[in-house]
């Protein structure tokens, strides 16, 4: 799904697409021979920091991966756009709380997000389940009941699925005007063809292994997400672990302490572009709040970090136009501060 060609794609238009693909290698083995000339030591640190992140998140990269070139070979994926369909605040409500229950992290759900668009799934209802997603899931729900509490779990669980609901309301509206047509960049694929999926599905093939041209479907789908993903994913985790490296998450919750308004603003402006691991910011927020932090301003710090990781944005960046990424941005950071502000007016209630 990821780099599928649209009917109006020319060579031009893969041409312009594998030169892109080849700038992120390129930025990719720069930094390292730049590294490796001026701090050696760095240089290594930050290419295992990069190989073990990539480690980490391959289980839920490759589910995300095969469940969507699954979906493709078997024409399953007609059935995930019939789900939605009907009305568009139900379709924003399901999504957002599938997106708040879902195991998924921020980057293994953007495959899933590209066949949703593609198959031309209204973005309000597929915004809903991105912004929801990355939040909580249920092994974070029970890790966070356990450093933070059982009070600060729901109330995280409920920003991520108030988040949602926020962010799919916000693009429903805007997208009467017609503001936000095409989301996806150029080869990434196309809503207005892929859309002919929910006004006339086809018949699924759920043994798709038996017909040689589904295999191939399957296995082409799942090459072109895999590299679409390895050369955006790689190159976010080197730059985070530079980021880690000269700013370190100390520094960046230090800064948060304090009550009132002003202290879960900054907590939202800082944790949209500094990223933090969300189980590690666990940890460094609960001692935070033991120390004074409001704990609204820990929320909204969780949840922009979560939501705009710096892998999870580089991917985004890569998936949608700079239009789509601006708003996705927008409604992470505003949503953030309203989720820090309404549980901050909960606890001194």
């Amino acid at each position: 799904m990821i780099d599928a060609t649209t009917p109006a794609a020319g060579p031009g238009a893969a041409l312009r697409r594998h030169l892109r693909d080849q700038q992120v290698w390129l930025v990719v083995a720069m930094i390292l021979a730049v590294l490796a000339l001026v701090d050696p030591v760095q240089a290594q640190g930050s290419l295992g920091f990069t190989l073990a992140s990539l480690a980490h998140t391959a289980p839920f990269l490759l589910l995300s991966i095969a469940i969507a070139a699954w979906a493709g070979a078997t024409g399953a994926d007609n059935l995930i756009a019939r789900a939605f369909t009907g009305s568009p605040l139900l379709m924003i409500g399901l999504a957002a709380l599938a997106g708040g229950l879902s195991p998924f992290c921020s980057c293994g759900v953007i495959p899933l997000i590209a066949a949703l668009l593609a198959m031309g799934v209204p973005l309000s209802a597929v915004m809903a389940f991105w912004l929801a997603s990355p939040v909580m899931d249920p092994s974070m729900f029970v890790l966070t009941t356990g450093v933070l509490g059982l009070e600060f779990a729901v109330a995280k669980t409920l920003a991520a699925v108030g988040l949602g609901v926020f962010g799919g309301l916000a693009v429903h509206l805007l997208a009467r005007s017609g503001a936000l047509e095409d989301p996806l960049r150029e080869g990434v694929g196309n809503g207005g063809c892929g859309g002919s999926r929910v006004r006339a599905p086809k018949p699924v093939v759920w043994r798709f292994w038996a017909e040689p041209e589904r295999r191939a479907k399957f296995g082409r789908e799942a090459w072109k997400t895999a590299l679409f993903l390895a050369r955006w994913l790689t190159l976010a985790f080197l730059l985070e672990s530079l980021m880690l490296a000269w700013v370190p998450a100390e520094t960046i919750t230090a800064l948060l302490g304090g009550t009132g308004v002003g202290p879960i603003a900054l907590a939202s402006l800082v944790g949209v572009p500094a990223y933090l691991n969300g189980y590690a910011a666990l940890p460094l927020v609960g001692g935070l709040i033991g120390q004074g932090m409001a704990p609204g301003a820990g929320l909204a710090f969780l949840v922009a970090g979560g939501v705009t990781s710096l892998p999870a944005a580089i991917a985004v960046w890569a998936l949608v136009k700079p239009r789509i990424f601006g708003l996705y941005i927008l409604l992470s950071l505003s949503g953030a501060f309203t989720a820090g502000l309404l549980f901050q007016l909960w606890t001194v209630a």
